[in-house]
C-alpha cells in the first residue's frame, strides 16, 4: 500500500508529532511505502499576518504540491494527522480531486473550537461547541489570546463548514479515545463515520524496575496541562516526595523559578525519549495532572509500558486510560489537596503499587502495542477505500 501521510509540525515538539512520525514508521516496518508532505510552524513567522490568515482557509501551494504527488506517483491513501495552519484544508480537496481516500487523525479538538483545547482562562470551556460560526471563541480572542489571529481561525472553520469539507471530504476520521469520539460527535460530525484507535508504543521499550523513588511529571509546561495543580500538591508534601519534570514550553521560566524554592522538585528541561523512557522506567509513578481534556494521553501509555503507573486528574481522554486502583489513581482535576492525598496513598502502600506496575505493563500489552494498531490501521484504511468507491 502506498500512503501520502501529511503534517503541520508544531515550533514545541509534542504527543502529535511523535505519534504521526510513530505511525509512519510502523507502516514502513510493515512494508508499505509512505510518502510525507509536512510543513513546520517555524515558517509562520516568515509569512505575513493577511496572507497567513488567507492561507489558513485555502494553501493553493499545498494544494498543487498534493495534487503533483498524487499525479505523479499512484497513491492508496491520503492520511491527513494535522493540516493547521499552513496546510489548510485545500488538501482535502487535491485528494479528493484524484479519487484517493482520505483518512483524517482528530489529534486535537480544532474543528470544533478555535484554540483546540476546549480549555480557556484556565478552565474548560465549550461555548463554541455546536456553534456554525465559533463567534464566542473570537469574542475572547481565543487562540493565542489573539483575536485577530482568532478571527481567522474562525473563519478557516465557518467556511469548510459552508463548503462542507468535514462531511463530504473525508471518509474516516480516528478518533484517539471514545472521550474524544462522543465530543465531536456532539459537535455535529456524523457518528458512523469516527473510529477509535488509540496511540502506541514502538518500539517497546521494556519495563523498569520503579527503583528510583521519586514521582515522574512529563509533557509540556503550559497552564493546561495542570503545573500549577502539580507544584501547589508539591507544598503541600513539603518535600517529602521527590519529584523530577520534564518538558518546557511557555511557563518553563516561572516553573524554573518556583522549583528553586521547592526541596526535593527538580526540573531536567526537555530530554531525548530514550532518557525519558529510562526515567519513567525507575519512577515510583508518572503524575498527569491535566486541566483539560485531552485527546489521548501518550506520556500515560508510555508509563504503562515501562510497567509505571499513573495518577493522572480525572477529566476526559486520560481518565479512560487510566483504570482507577487497577494502573494508577485518579484525583479531582485542579485539586491539589486530592492529588497530595493520592500521592501520598501510593508512596504508603507499596505492595499495592507493585500490583499495579504488573497491572499497568498488562494495558500495554494488551492495548497499546504495534502489532495491535497496525492490524487496526489496516482495517481502517480498507474501510476508507471502501466508502471512497461507493462514491463515485
Amino acid at each position: 500500500m502506498h500512503i501520502l501521510s501529511i503534517h503541520n509540525n508544531y515550533q514545541i515538539r509534542g504527543g502529535e508529532d511523535e505519534s504521526r512520525e510513530a505511525e509512519e514508521k510502523l507502516l514502513r516496518e510493515m512494508g508499505h511505502e509512505v510518502d510525507v508532505y509536512q510543513e513546520h510552524n517555524d515558517r509562520v513567522g516568515s509569512i505575513g499576518a493577511v496572507p497567513m490568515a488567507l492561507r489558513s482557509i485555502w494553501s493553493q501551494e499545498s494544494y498543487n504540491i498534493v495534487k503533483q504527488k498524487l499525479q505523479s506517483s499512484k497513491c492508496d491513501i491520503v492520511h491527513i494527522q494535522n493540516f493547521f495552519p499552513l496546510i489548510s484544508p485545500s488538501v482535502h480537496y487535491a485528494a479528493k480531486s484524484e479519487g484517493v481516500p482520505v483518512v483524517q487523525t482528530l489529534r486535537n479538538y480544532r474543528l470544533l473550537c478555535p484554540n483546540g483545547l476546549f480549555f480557556r482562562d484556565g478552565i474548560v470551556c465549550e461555548d463554541c461547541m455546536g456553534k456554525f460560526i465559533p463567534y464566542p471563541g473570537v469574542w475572547y480572542g481565543c487562540y493565542r489570546d489573539n483575536r485577530p489571529a482568532t478571527i481567522a481561525v474562525a473563519t478557516m472553520l465557518t467556511a469548510h463548514r459552508a463548503m462542507g469539507t468535514w462531511l463530504e471530504m473525508v471518509d474516516v476520521y480516528i478518533s484517539l479515545t471514545e472521550f474524544a469520539r462522543q465530543k465531536f460527535i456532539a459537535g455535529g460530525f456524523p457518528a458512523e463515520k469516527i473510529v477509535v484507535k488509540p496511540n502506541f508504543v514502538h518500539p517497546d521499550p521494556g519495563v523498569g524496575n520503579g527503583s528510583g523513588g521519586y514521582a515522574l511529571f512529563v509533557g509540556r509546561l503550559s497552564s493546561e496541562k495542570g503545573l500549577d495543580t502539580l507544584l501547589a500538591a508539591w507544598n503541600y508534601l513539603e518535600g517529602k516526595v521527590p519529584l523530577k519534570i520534564i518538558g518546557e514550553g511557555p511557563l518553563a521560566e516561572k516553573v524554573v523559578e518556583l522549583v528553586k524554592r521547592m526541596p526535593n522538585v527538580e526540573w531536567l528541561g526537555r530530554r531525548p525519549i530514550s532518557e525519558v523512557h529510562k526515567l519513567m522506567g525507575e519512577a515510583m509513578f508518572l503524575v498527569f495532572p491535566s486541566k483539560w481534556y485531552e485527546t489521548f494521553g501518550r506520556v500515560a501509555v508510555e508509563a504503562f509500558a515501562k510497567g509505571t503507573p499513573v495518577i493522572a486528574a480525572n477529566i476526559g481522554a486520560i481518565a479512560e486510560l487510566v483504570d482507577s486502583g487497577r494502573t494508577g489513581l485518579l484525583f479531582s482535576p485542579g485539586n491539589s489537596e486530592d492529588l497530595a492525598t493520592k500521592v501520598q496513598w501510593a508512596v504508603a502502600n507499596q505492595a499495592r503499587l507493585a500490583q499495579m506496575r504488573q497491572e499497568a505493563r498488562y494495558e500495554f500489552e494488551s492495548k497499546y502495542t504495534a502489532q495491535q494498531n497496525y492490524n487496526r490501521m489496516m482495517a481502517i484504511y480498507e474501510l476508507a477505500t471502501h466508502r471512497s468507491l461507493l462514491k463515485i
